[in-house]
């Protein structure tokens, strides 16, 4: 729709890839803090000491978002490169 009203391919390209770093990034937040719950719930249970390393959380963030850009380039790409009319036909 965006493209039947003026939008370019570009454009859209940008929009996907930023809805796509931001789920990833949302989705290393969000599994950064369940880490740490799980980890902080199963030192208490057990007794066992556990440290969560600043790099490793850093690492886990920085893989979650090069992992929403990986798999957001190809329906980025197919996005940017659809005609708009075809793409209307078929909704």
């Amino acid at each position: 729709i965006r493209m039947a009203v003026g939008a370019h391919g570009r454009d859209i390209l940008l929009q996907f890839l930023v809805e796509a770093v931001t789920l990833g990034c949302l989705g290393g937040v969000l599994g950064i803090g369940l880490g740490y719950a799980a980890s902080e719930i199963i030192s208490r249970l057990t007794d066992w000491p556990t440290t969560i390393p600043l790099f490793m959380v850093f690492l886990s963030f920085t893989f979650s978002a090069v992992i929403g850009i990986a798999f957001g380039l190809y329906p980025a790409w197919k996005a940017a490169a659809l005609n708009p009319i075809d793409a209307l036909r078929y909704e």
